[in-house]
């Protein structure tokens, strides 16, 4: 349909170093073409493995597995992703986000699990998905309900913090 490419369902075993196991086997749909590229808004319901170039926005129900031979410029949401090609754009992940050591990513991921192995390259922004504002940084005497008075020594700041 898309120049020599082929979509083609097929059963995959991605095995993920970084946890030591083998996952369960996943049935993933290949999109495949050395000189394929699709543009457009896609949702995939299930799980997908890119190995051709594609853009737009992407929907997964499931994993997406961007293969080494695969180029994804789109806005992604997606419950898993192992990226083994290059990626570009913005990443929404209910799951896991893998970064191998053949894989490009240049973007924001939000997410709650990012795995970069040695040899993936990452460039952008990562945002905890369950982030929440009772985990925000504060400096010590917000925290302590304590001011810091001009002219303290630390010694003298300790010591009121101490008694507070």
């Amino acid at each position: 349909m898309f120049g020599n490419g082929k979509s083609t369902p097929q059963a995959v075993v991605a095995v993920s170093p970084a946890r030591g196991k083998p996952p369960e086997p996943t049935t993933l749909l290949t999109v495949v073409g050395d000189n394929a590229r699709m543009q457009g808004k896609f949702d995939i319901t299930d799980s997908i493995q890119i190995e051709c170039e594609v853009g737009g926005e992407v929907n997964v129900g499931g994993k997406l597995v961007i293969g080494e031979k695969g180029v994804v410029n789109a806005n992604v949401q997606t419950v898993d992703a192992i990226i083994m090609g290059h990626y570009e754009g913005n990443m929404v992940a209910t799951g896991d986000v893998e970064i191998t050591e053949t894989g490009r990513v240049s973007g924001n991921i939000q997410t709650d699990s990012l795995v970069i192995l040695k040899g993936g390259f990452f460039n952008g922004n990562v945002t905890k998905m369950t982030e929440s504002a009772s985990h925000q940084v504060l400096p010590i005497e917000e925290k302590l309900g304590t001011q810091r008075h001009a002219g303290d020594t630390r010694a003298e700041r300790d010591e009121r913090i101490l008694r507070s």
